[in-house]
This record gives structure tokens, sequence and C-alpha cells, in this order.
């Protein structure tokens, strides 16, 4: 039954540690090392069980050094059963896929020492406190131990039967850690195991064993502290996509190729013809700042869940151009990303950008591009304004308003002009009009013609006077 429900725990578990596409064997050591998160304290319960059950059979009996430690090995076997049932099913998986890398023998041997140490203080903690509940404690206090081990700094972590997380492809594994590792596991185990037969047996001899696993483990310790950090072993080989862009990953993560490509090959001919422009795109994990050559932009992809090549082409596109501090030029950049993404225009918080999103939205793919082209330092320095919009076009509409109450007021002033009076009208003085001397004797021009109501008063009574 035990054996059943470690089994089941641990392939569970396992399998929520691997990480998602990666075919790759340190994947697999890595989700091997990551069940004991789980199955440790689960056999640490059942240890503590036994112990319990055992402790109230024997009761005050002496017992020899081999009655005394031939129940926790009995454990410690089945609880390996487990352990490699759980490598079965994970191999039987990695032999259907190709995978990268290597299998590195020691990190399974770390992972059986780290169960040992889970087993032993199960069964000294059930052996001196033979409660009911004394398994339940077990297990969670040894839960909570590893888990704030493993996570208060950056060398206590190395004291527990676990990887660093996150997990990190470019980084490797290295199989001196590992040997080191299992050194203390092994170690502070078997001090335990001894020192608490020693206390049970009393024997001289036993005790001295212990103290002997006490050196080694100290030396496990040492060893451990002096270890730096783990750095790549070997330049990784690149799977790679040739065309129509050169697109390069890791090993373990070539069945995205084809994805992660279909993502990038829009960006990159949106990009041609600008600074940013790029024919090759490489994956690099991600505490690496090396430069890369000419034409080449790294990426990051930490796994290929559903969606990875979204959230790739979206974190590159964002890393193209600075963050914008004041609002109105942030919601222009957010246009201009969102076009690269080939998502859709935002309509940002303001009118403006409303209305920015609208025209760039008019334009064609081809003007688009040759638009980018123009004003890409612009976007990269977090300098786009409503100019780069047709803001300027925008502008003249606005000021074209204010004449428009003056054209609708001429149809009323031509009303005025038609209801004034009609001599009023043609007294309007002609400009422009020049009086020619006369071609009769003397040289006299003649007289100015007179207009308005006088004049035609002066010209009727000239006509009744010729007439008479």
């Amino acid at each position: 039954m035990a054996v059943a429900v470690l089994l089941v725990l641990g392939v569970v578990t396992a399998w929520s540690v691997l990480i998602p596409g990666v075919s790759a064997w340190e994947n697999i050591v890595v989700a091997l090392i990551g069940s004991l998160r789980l199955t440790g304290p689960v056999a640490a319960a059942f240890a503590a069980w036994v112990a319990v059950r055992r402790r109230r059979g024997t009761g005050s009996r002496a017992l020899t050094t081999w009655q005394a430690v031939r129940a926790p090995l009995a454990i410690l076997v089945v609880v390996m059963g487990s352990f490699t049932a759980t490598v079965l099913v994970l191999a039987v998986r990695t032999m259907l896929t190709e995978q990268a890398g290597r299998l590195l023998p020691s990190g399974l041997i770390m992972s059986v020492a780290g169960l040992a140490l889970y087993v032993t203080i199960g069964w000294v903690t059930g052996w001196l406190l033979p409660w009911t509940i004394t398994p339940a404690l077990a297990g969670l206090g040894c839960y909570a131990l590893f888990s704030w081990l493993a996570g208060r700094s950056a060398w206590t972590d190395r004291l527990v039967p676990a990887t660093r997380e996150p997990y990190d492809l470019f980084q490797g594994l290295s199989s001196a850690a590992f040997t080191d590792q299992t050194l203390w596991l092994v170690s502070v185990s078997a001090a335990l195991l001894l020192g608490w037969a020693a206390v049970v047996t009393r024997q001289a001899l036993v005790l001295a064993a212990a103290l002997l696993a006490v050196l080694a483990a100290g030396a496990g310790v040492a060893r451990l502290l002096a270890e730096p950090q783990p750095i790549a072993s070997e330049r990784v080989v690149y799977s790679c996509q040739e065309w129509p862009i050169r697109v390069c990953v890791h090993p373990g993560m070539r069945t995205g190729l084809d994805e992660l490509g279909a993502a990038f090959i829009k960006i990159a001919s949106r990009l041609a013809g600008t600074p940013g422009e790029f024919s090759r795109v490489e994956q690099r994990p991600r505490h690496d700042d090396a430069s890369l050559a000419p034409g080449a932009v790294p990426v990051h992809v930490d796994d290929l869940a559903t969606g990875f090549a979204d959230r790739a082409a979206g974190e590159f596109v964002e890393s193209l151009a600075e963050k914008c501090d004041d609002t109105p030029s942030g919601g222009y950049r957010d246009i201009v990303t969102a076009w690269l993404r080939g998502e859709p225009l935002p309509g940002g918080p303001l009118p403006e950008h409303q209305y920015a999103a609208a025209w760039f939205s008019g334009l064609s793919e081809t003007q688009r591009r040759g638009w980018l082209r123009l004003h890409y330092a612009d976007f990269v320095g977090c300098r786009l304004q409503d100019a780069h919009f047709g803001g300027q076009a925008a502008e003249a509409g606005q000021m074209e308003e204010p004449d428009r109450p003056e054209r609708s007021e001429r149809p009323e002033r031509r009303s005025r002009d038609d209801k004034a009076p009609r001599g009023e009208a043609r007294a309007t003085p002609q400009t422009g009009t020049r009086a020619t001397p006369s071609a009769t004797p003397g040289g006299k021009a003649p007289a100015a013609p007179r207009t308005g109501t006088h004049g035609k008063h002066a010209e009727k009574a000239g006509g009744e006077a010729s007439r008479q």
C-alpha cells in the first residue's frame, strides 16, 4: 500500500515539475528530484508510523545493532522501490521522444540519498515520540523544515535534496555538485541513524561509527559551501530553422521552432529597413547579457506551454522601445507595439489616442512600414506625438471651425442690403473712373454726371426746358 501511494504521488509530483514541452534528460532528472518535495514527507510519515508501532511492541527490551537498524533499512528499501518505479515511468515517456543532453546518474543517487534522510528523520522522531499523531507531525515538520531551508538563502538550499529553482536549461546540471550533496545527505542520515542506534543499544562501537559519520557530514557541508556558482559546462549546440529567417533554440525545445518562427517572421518584415531590423532569432538565458552578432536578436523562452511564442514575441516588442512615463506618449507607443505584435490597435485613454489609432488603422501595410522607418527613432525614444499621427490636419480642422459663423452671417448681410432703399444702394461712389478732356474747341471737359436724387431732378428740368 505504501509503495502504491508513494508511486502515484511521485509520478504526479514529478510530472508537475517537468518543464512543458522540453525534451531533455536534464528536465527528467530535475523532475525526479522535485518529486521528493512531497514523496519525502510522506516517506517520513510512513517511517514514523512504523517506528511508533515498533516502539510499542518492543517496550524496554534490549536490541542488538542489527535488530535496531533492520526496520529503518527495510523502510528505505520500500521507499527506494517506489522511487525506482517513478524513474521507470518517466523513462518510458523519455524513450518515446528524442531527448537532448545526457542523463546524470549522480542526480538519481542524490535523490535516493535525500529519501534516506527523510526516512531517518521520520524513524527517529517516531521512536522518540511514540504518539498517535507523531506520523503526521513528522511529515508536516519535514515539509516545513525543508521548504524553509530551500527558500531561505543561497547556501541553505544546498543542504536539502532539491535543485535550485527556477531551473535553467542553459545552466546545466553539475555532477560534482550532486556528488557533494550526496556525501552530505548520506553522512547526516548515517549520523542520525547510528546515533539513535548507539543510544538504544548502548554500544561504544556504534557511537564511534556515528562520530565518523558526523565528520563525513562536516566534510560534505564544507564542500557544498566551497562550491562555486554553477556555469554551463559546454557550449549549447542550437537547433535552428533556416527560412525565411534563422530561428535557433535550445535542442530540448526544437519542437517549438515552427510556432516561434511564425511569430517572429511578421515582426521581422515590419522592422525591415529600420535600425531594429534582424534576420536571426536566438534563444538566450535571462541572466546572459552577452552581445550578439549584428542582425541577431535574443529571445527568452522558459517553456513550450500554450502561447509561448506570443509571450516571447510580446516581450521582444516591448524591449524595442523604452517605457514612457507620461500618458500621451505611452498611448502612442502602445499603438505601434500592438501593430508589431499583430494585435488590434488600442483606443487609448485620451481622445487624441483614439484619433491616432483611427488614423493609423487607415494606412495600408506598406504605408505603416514606411511610417515606422521614418519615425523609428521617435518610437524607440518615446517621443511620439499627435503630429506623427495626422495631428496637424486635426489642428487645421479645429482652426476652421470659428470661421463657420462668419459664413452664416453673409446671407443676413445680403438680406439687409436688399431691404435698403434703391437710391441709397446706387449712391455708392464708383472708384477708378477718370475724366478725359473733350475734343471740342476750348478744351473744356464735360461736367461729371451727377448721381442721386438731385441729379434726377436736374435732368428732368433740363428736358422740359428744351421741349419748350
